[in-house]
Formats: structure tokens, C-alpha cells, sequence
């Protein structure tokens, strides 16, 4: 059997523990841990939660980390084209023969448990067994969805970051920014210095409340990054890059001019205002829920100011669909609905449906099943096209326009 082959059989195995859903909760996580003697003696983590921007200040902080000549792991989720993306360090990511090799470790040690354990707890242990094997000093963790019962909170950080908190996921963390500030801040530990950004007074009273009750020294940066090329494109970055560098201040790491100037520059996070052709013409950010909506749309309007987009579209049916179409419609030249391959992506037909109800006839809008259909359709225009609504659909496109749908793997998490 080929290397391919083996790979595959071990993914369609773990992809096939999706069917436990997520189970929050950390008794599955512990016990996994404690039987692989994870994570490795000595090593250290930052810890990352949040609704927008944990990814991009993920992708600083492991970019500052590796300019300083620290050996650093990173561990994200989802991912965009293929499975081994999520886990990775300064030099590159896990390879074909280790995740099948860690997969089939792992298979064999859970066969027989109940509960369980789910897709996720299973990629992180099996990242963190990577990370052990390589050495990292540091691993940049980002949580899943919530914070409190992730399976990433099953570890104890040097500092946790908590980035912009907003409406998402309501049916699993709550329906207010009060008990979705709560899960998040669950990843605060006693003692363990926590650095977030003003955010608005809901959210900031449950973080400061929870750092307080923790002893848990608190930061608030209240000034972006300046003065500094960013890799990122929009003026949320500078906030996210801020968060990043005072992470790492607090746990000790020097960034001196030179280190500032190469991390913060050459930091790279596919998906966020990604431009895919030198003349801009495709952007491509996976903006999901109305906060990163809003703020796509206003680092669309600061790029391209008086310019409007034709927007193609997919977006997983869980979440409020109307207010992510209302709040990009104004920069709507014409819209592209599209399917993408996920069980959780909501209709083509039904996307139009929500956007005919509350803007009628506004703007033209077509329907497409596939994301290499609407491509086409959205390119025989003459506006810029703009891809977005799920970071799985930008996923896809991103395989096809580098040509590696052979390698495209979908994923329900």
C-alpha cells in the first residue's frame, strides 16, 4: 500500500470520529494525555481563545517566536486544504508518514474507550506528540470553539491571550457576549498572566471578573501595532499583532528592532484579505460570522474605497446568515451563492432566499453548487471578486486556485 494509501486510511478513520460530534470536556483529553505522557517535560505554551483573530494572533506569535530563533510549534484549526496544516513548527509541518504512524498509535490506544474520544481531542494529542518528538521549547495553541472545556485547556500555559469576543457558536457557548466572554475565559489559570484588548463592557467585566478570582495578572493593550509592515492586510491586524507582542513580552522573549521588523513582516495566515493574484482582482477571507463581517467590510472600504465586489458566498447553515449578508451587502456589486463540500454547508438556493427577503432585487445574485462554478461566473465581470462566508469554503477555493483539488481535504470541524 502507498504512502498515500496509508495516509488516507488513517484520516478516513479519524474524520470518521466527527460522527461523536463535539463533546466539551476535558476527562477524555486528561486520560489521553496521562497515558501518552504528554505534553513533553520542560515545554511551554501560549494558549489562544477568542471569536475573531485567535488564528492571525496564533500566526504573529509563532512568527515573532521563530525570528528570535525560538523553536515553536503551532497548533490551529481548521484547516484550509489539508489535514496536516493544523500541526506544525518553524520548519514545517507535520509530514505524510508521521500522522499515519501517530494515527495508528492512537487508533489502537482508544479502540476500546467509551466514551470516545472526538476528532479533536484525537488531533490535539496526536499534535501534541509531534511537538514532544520535535522539541519545540514553545507551542502556540488555539482553541477550538469555546475555551473552558476545549480539549486545549487540558494544558497549563505560561500566558493565554483572549482576543475579540462576539456573537458565535450560540448554540453550544451561549446566546449573549456574557456566557460566550464566560467560555472563553475559561482558559484563564490561577497565577497565569492574561493579556486581551478593550472590549466592551459585557465581555470586559467577565475577563477581569475571572483574572481577578484567578490571581491571574491582566493586561489590556490598548494601542495597535505601529510603525511596522504587517504581513496581514487590515487595520484589525495591528490589534491583533499588538496582542501577540505582549504576549510574548510578558513571558520574557526579547524582540528587539530587527525581530519586530522580520516577524511581524513575514507572518503568514492564508484566508484573512488573502490577495490571490498580483493585480488583486481575487481576494479571498474567511470572514463567518457578522463581527469578522463587519470588519471585512471596512478593510475592503479602506483598499478599495468607492469599489464594490462581486461577492461569492458560502456560509454552514448554523450560523445567522442574514446579518453576515446584511452587513456585507453594501459593498455587493452582484452576489455568487455556492455550495462547498461540508455536511454543514447550507444551500446555494437558500442563501439567495435569505438575501431576496430582506434586499429584493437590489443587486443581480446567482446561484452555483460548486465554488470552481461561481469562480468562473464571478470572473466575467468587471468588479473585483471577493470569496467569503466560511473558512472551509475559502478552503476549497484556495485548493483550486493552486491547482491541488487532488489534495483538498474536506472537514465537518
Amino acid at each position: 500500500m502507498s504512502a498515500e494509501s496509508n495516509e488516507k486510511m488513517q484520516l478516513d478513520w479519524l474524520y470518521s470520529t466527527q460522527l461523536f460530534g463535539v463533546k466539551l470536556g476535558l476527562d477524555n483529553t486528561q486520560r489521553l494525555l496521562h497515558e501518552m505522557h504528554l505534553p513533553a517535560p520542560g515545554q511551554k505554551f501560549i494558549h489562544v481563545a477568542g471569536t475573531n483573530g485567535k488564528g492571525s494572533v496564533c500566526a504573529f506569535a509563532h512568527s515573532l517566536l521563530n525570528a528570535a530563533g525560538i523553536g515553536a510549534g503551532l497548533f490551529t484549526s481548521p484547516h484550509l486544504i489539508q489535514f496536516r496544516e493544523r500541526i506544525r513548527d518553524q520548519e514545517r509541518m507535520i509530514n505524510r508518514e508521521e500522522t499515519t504512524q501517530g494515527l495508528a498509535r492512537l487508533r489502537e490506544q482508544v479502540k476500546d474507550w467509551d466514551p470516545h474520544p472526538t476528532f479533536f481531542e484525537l488531533t490535539f494529542a496526536l499534535a501534541l506528540e509531534w511537538f514532544a518528538m520535535r522539541q519545540n521549547d514553545w507551542v502556540v495553541l488555539e482553541t477550538g470553539m469555546g475555551g473552558r472545556l476545549d480539549a486545549t485547556n487540558a494544558i497549563l500555559p505560561a500566558v493565554t491571550v483572549i482576543t475579540s469576543i462576539s456573537l458565535d457558536h450560540q448554540q453550544v457557548l451561549g446566546n449573549t457576549l456574557g456566557l460566550i466572554a464566560a467560555e472563553k475565559a475559561g482558559i484563564i489559570k490561577p497565577g497565569v498572566p492574561v493579556i486581551t484588548l478593550k472590549q466592551v463592557p459585557e465581555v470586559m467585566e467577565v475577563i477581569s471578573r475571572v483574572a481577578r478570582e484567578r490571581g491571574a495578572p491582566l493586561t489590556i493593550v490598548t494601542t495597535p501595532v505601529r510603525g511596522y509592515e504587517l504581513g496581514l492586510a487590515g487595520q484589525h491586524q495591528l490589534w491583533n499583532a499588538a496582542l501577540a507582542v505582549a504576549a510574548l513580552k510578558v513571558i520574557g522573549v526579547k524582540l528587539p528592532e530587527p525581530v519586530l521588523r522580520h516577524g511581524l513582516k513575514n507572518v503568514h495566515w492564508p484566508a484573512r484579505f488573502q490577495r490571490l493574484d498580483k493585480n488583486e482582482r481575487m481576494i479571498l477571507d474567511g470572514a463567518h460570522n457578522i463581527d469578522s463581517a463587519e470588519t471585512l467590510v471596512r478593510t475592503w472600504l479602506h483598499r478599495y474605497p468607492g469599489e464594490k465586489a462581486s461577492i461569492i458566498f458560502g456560509a454552514t447553515a448554523s450560523k445567522d446568515i442574514r446579518a453576515i449578508i446584511r452587513a456585507m451587502q453594501p459593498i455587493a456589486a452582484s452576489w455568487h451563492f455556492t455550495g462547498f463540500q461540508s455536511p454543514r454547508a447550507a444551500p446555494p438556493e437558500q442563501l439567495r432566499e435569505v438575501q431576496a427577503s430582506a434586499f429584493g432585487k437590489a443587486v443581480e445574485t446567482h446561484v452555483h453548487q460548486t465554488p470552481p462554478a461561481a469562480l468562473v461566473a464571478a470572473q466575467k465581470g468587471k468588479d473585483r471578486v471577493l470569496i467569503t462566508g466560511s473558512l472551509y469554503l475559502a478552503g476549497e477555493v484556495l485548493a483550486h486556485v493552486r491547482g491541488e483539488d487532488a489534495i483538498f481535504q474536506s472537514s465537518a470541524q
